[in-house]
């Protein structure tokens, strides 16, 4: 039996995801990895399930096997526009990925989560509200909410719920031409957050040594916050 402890991460195909997926890894966990798109990790503890999350409906059912000791949700999309010129359908595509999604998969493997087990949205440092991502940060508000209210409900089993909120990340969703009206905050310190220093915080809120944070969202944001 392998001993490993085994983590279902979202997003595993590109971006902060899939450095999330690198570290735990490195760090000697077995990975299922969520993702529409092919994945190119070769390594024997690494499994891929093709899954569009987008299809909520089927999410329940195809980690109904799955039984892992943490979830990390970190797939994500970003689109932008100004009130008075929003697409709800953009806003509703958001929602279901973000909230709604996360929601299921929770409610899905919670009851099978061990004694400090471990849940970790992805949000973003734009929950507190950013011009022109009205919609984007309303999902990632609500990840924080959830994240708070399960924590409450899980402290009894030993089982953490937190959320990892960095500001603008060196992904693919950075490039993405629908965002050229709103162009990303540059943090004070001159660059933007690597995908690689979101999944070292992961990996810390992962770890028996985080036991205690729970219910919190960690901004990392480079000192755009301040």
């Amino acid at each position: 039996m392998d001993k490993r402890p085994h983590a279902l991460v979202t997003g595993a195909s590109s971006g902060i995801g899939a450095a999330i997926v690198e570290r735990l890894l490195r760090n000697g966990w077995r990975v299922t990895g969520i993702s529409r798109r092919p994945v190119t990790f070769d390594h024997p503890a690494f499994d891929h399930l093709s899954l569009d999350l987008n299809d909520v409906d089927g999410v329940a059912d195809a980690v109904a096997e799955l039984a892992p000791a943490a979830l990390v949700h970190a797939a994500g999309m970003l689109k932008v526009g100004q009130l008075g010129s929003l697409d709800h359908d953009d806003g509703a595509a958001m929602w279901r990925l973000h909230v709604d999604v996360a929601e299921r998969l929770a409610n899905a493997l919670a009851p099978r989560l061990p004694k400090g087990g471990r849940i970790v949205f992805i949000g973003s440092r734009t929950a507190s509200g950013a011009a022109g991502r009205g919609q984007y940060a309303a999902t990632k508000a609500a990840l924080v909410a959830l994240a708070r209210s399960w924590a409450i409900e899980l402290a009894p089993k030993g089982v953490t719920v937190n959320v990892v909120a960095p500001a603008a990340t060196e992904t693919p969703m950075l490039k993405d031409p629908s965002r050229a009206d709103v162009v990303p905050k540059l943090p004070p310190i001159g660059r933007y957050i690597r995908p690689e220093e979101v999944a070292h915080a992961v990996a810390f809120l992962l770890s028996p040594e985080a036991a205690s944070i729970t219910g919190q969202q960690l901004v990392i944001c480079g000192g755009s916050s301040l």
